[in-house]
C-alpha cells in the first residue's frame, strides 16, 4: 500500500518529528478523472512551514491527521483522466507520499517529451523549470523589473531560488552580490558567476555588503531579492540607491520565530523612494508561463543556468530533508528521491 506523511499536530517554532506520522493510504478503484501514480521525486520547500500553521495565507493550511501535499514528479500507473496514460511522467502536487491516487485538484501536468528527449532530468521540473526557477525569474524580471546594468543583492544565494536569481541576473549583464552561509556555499555562489559574495555567518551583513559595493565601485544596490528578511533586509534598506526595487520572496529567518522584525534603516524607504513588493509566483505564472519555459529552457540548455541538488533518499527521509532547510542543510535544491 502507498504511504504518506501526515501532520499530526501544529508545530510551535521549529517542527520536530513528533509533528509528523507516516501512514498507509487506503487502496481503492479509480473514479472518473483520477490517476494512480508512483512518485519518483518529492520537493520540500520553506513555504510548507507556513502551511503547518492554522492561519489564513495564500496556501491552504495542512489539516491535522490528513496527508500533506507538495510538488512531486510521478509516473502514471493507471488513468481515468483524459490525456494521461500509463507510463506518462507528470509534475503534480501530490507529494509527501510514495504513490496512491490523485485527482484534478493535484494539478497534474505531463512533462514535455521534447525536454526529456533532449536530456533534461525529470527533477529539473521541481527546481529550475518549476516552482523555484519560476519564482526567481518572475521575482527578478517582473516584480523587481531588473535590467542590464543593475546591481542586484540576493540573500540565500546558495539556495534553490537564490542560485537561480544569481544566474539569471548574470545572463542579463547585471552585477550580482550574493549572501550565503559558510565557505562551501560562498564558493559555489562565486562559481555561479556572482561578482561578490558575503558570508553572513562570518560577520554582520551590512559592513560586508558595504565593503562589497565599494570593491565593485558601486554606489549602492538597485535590486534586492529577499529570501531571508531580518538583518539582510535591513542591510538592503541601508545600501539602496534611489528608486531601488525589492522583490520579497521569503523570510526564512522568521518562519519558526514569532519575534517582530527590527528594521533600523526602514526609514530610507521614503528619501530613496524604494519600492518593495511581496509576491507569489502563481500570481503571474500563467500569463508568462510560455515565456518562462522558453527563456529558462534556453538558459539551461546553454549552461548559463545550472543547479546543485541536495538529495535525501527514501520516503522516510522527507521530514528530515524539510527540517534541513532551516539549518542550512542544503546547497541548491533540496529533494527526496524515491
Amino acid at each position: 500500500m502507498a504511504k504518506a506523511w501526515h501532520l499530526t499536530s501544529r508545530p510551535h517554532g521549529l517542527p520536530t518529528m513528533d509533528n509528523f506520522a507516516l501512514r498507509e493510504l487506503p487502496e481503492a478503484p479509480l473514479d472518473k478523472d483520477q490517476l494512480r501514480i508512483r512518485n519518483l521525486w518529492l520537493s520540500v520547500d520553506p513555504y510548507m512551514r507556513g502551511r503547518m500553521n492554522d492561519a489564513k495565507s495564500y496556501a491552504a493550511s495542512f489539516q491535522i491527521d490528513q496527508p500533506m501535499t507538495g510538488g512531486a514528479i510521478g509516473e502514471v500507473l493507471e488513468s481515468t483522466m483524459d490525456g494521461f496514460a500509463p507510463g506518462d511522467l507528470i509534475l503534480h502536487m501530490g507529494g509527501w507520499r510514495d504513490g496512491g491516487i490523485i485527482g484534478l485538484d493535484m494539478m497534474p501536468n505531463k512533462l514535455p517529451a521534447e525536454a526529456l528527449a533532449a536530456g533534461m532530468t525529470p527533477q529539473t521540473f521541481l527546481h529550475n523549470m518549476g516552482l523555484t526557477g519560476g519564482t526567481a525569474w518572475i521575482g527578478l524580471l517582473r516584480v523587481a523589473s531588473a535590467r542590464p546594468g543593475d546591481t542586484v543583492f540576493v540573500s540565500a544565494a546558495a539556495g534553490a531560488v537564490g542560485s537561480a536569481v544569481v544566474q539569471i541576473a548574470k545572463a542579463r549583464e547585471m552585477t550580482v552580490i550574493g549572501s550565503a552561509g559558510g565557505a562551501e556555499k560562498c564558493a559555489w555562489v562565486h562559481d555561479l558567476g556572482a561578482d561578490a559574495v558575503i558570508d553572513y555567518k562570518a560577520e554582520p551583513v551590512l559592513p560586508q555588503l558595504a565593503a562589497a559595493l565599494e570593491s565593485l565601485g558601486k554606489s549602492g544596490i538597485d535590486v534586492y531579492f529577499d529570501n531571508v528578511g531580518g538583518e539582510h533586509l535591513d542591510a538592503a534598506f541601508a545600501t539602496a540607491n534611489d528608486f531601488a526595487r525589492f522583490a520579497i520572496c521569503g523570510m526564512i529567518d522568521v518562519y519558526n520565530d514569532s519575534k517582530a522584525q527590527e528594521m533600523k534603516y526602514l526609514v530610507r524607504t521614503i528619501p530613496a523612494r524604494i519600492r518593495m513588493e511581496g509576491f507569489i509566483y502563481t500570481d503571474q505564472f500563467i500569463e508568462c508561463m510560455e515565456e518562462f519555459y522558453a527563456d529558462m529552457g534556453g538558459l539551461i540548455a546553454s549552461g548559463a543556468v545550472t543547479m546543485r541538488e541536495t538529495v535525501h533518499d527514501g520516503l522516510a527521509s522527507a521530514p528530515g530533508a524539510f527540517l534541513g532547510l532551516f539549518s542550512g542543510g542544503n546547497i541548491g535544491k533540496m529533494l527526496v528521491r524515491l
